[in-house]
């Protein structure tokens, strides 16, 4: 059976958790609680990972795992016993804004003239904090048509992959069915309109038959030499 402050903080913890993807530093925990020194947090932990309730991820500042959740004979549960609950799903925690996950690597994708992609198959090591909800792939810039946008030649897009987008947003975009390039997608008078963002290039109209959209740009990782 946990303590009143241990099921707090463990319930803090996975609040938090699920709300930001980001352990709680000791100082939120301390106010969290009402304790008056940090001293009393790391107890409180060190009772919780002993009970197997949380795991400390190594080489991670501030990084909290809950692997176990309140069981039932915790303070609070008990008092809530004896009244029938509902309990509505609960969201899968994101994982800790400190990870490190891979995805796919297809490529090279033209910030320019449009180029082949989607061949390679390698994987590409991304915090987890750049990329949100669904699925992600990442391809690599080649070109600088869209250096005003900031995504530079050697930047890697990081892609939520999607098939629908609104004008204005920067698409993957598979041209004719063999070339795909990046680029703002508008839609003009019947035509869909691929702008890059470089003064020095033009827009490039096609039909709607001959655009398929393949993802958004949802980030960017960029490697310094």
């Amino acid at each position: 059976m946990l303590t009143r402050k241990q099921h707090e903080l463990l319930t803090f913890i996975q609040n938090r958790l699920e709300d930001s993807g980001i352990s709680p530093s000791f100082e939120e925990m301390k106010e969290a609680l009402d304790l008056k020194s940090k001293s009393g947090v790391h107890r409180l932990i060190s009772a919780l990972e002993e009970r197997g309730f949380i795991r400390r991820l190594a080489n991670r500042a501030r990084a909290l795992e809950v692997i176990r959740e309140p069981d039932t004979a915790s303070p609070r549960a008990a008092a809530r016993a004896a009244a029938p609950v509902i309990t509505p799903p609960r969201a899968v925690a994101p994982p800790p804004a400190n990870d490190v996950i891979e995805i796919p690597l297809h490529g090279r994708i033209a910030a320019g003239a449009p180029i082949e992609a989607m061949e390679d198959h390698a994987m590409l090591p991304v915090p987890a904090a750049l990329l949100g909800p669904g699925e992600h792939y990442a391809l690599e810039v080649s070109g600088d048509s869209m250096v005003e946008a900031g995504i530079l030649d050697g930047d890697f897009a990081l892609i939520r992959r999607t098939d629908v987008a609104r004008d204005g947003e920067i698409v993957v975009a598979l041209v004719r069915g063999e070339e795909a390039t990046l680029k703002y997608l508008r839609r003009e008078k019947g035509m869909v309109r691929l702008d890059p963002a470089n003064a020095a290039y033009d827009p490039q109209f096609y039909t709607p038959g001959e655009v398929q959209v393949q993802g958004k740009l949802a980030g960017l990782l960029r490697r310094y030499h």
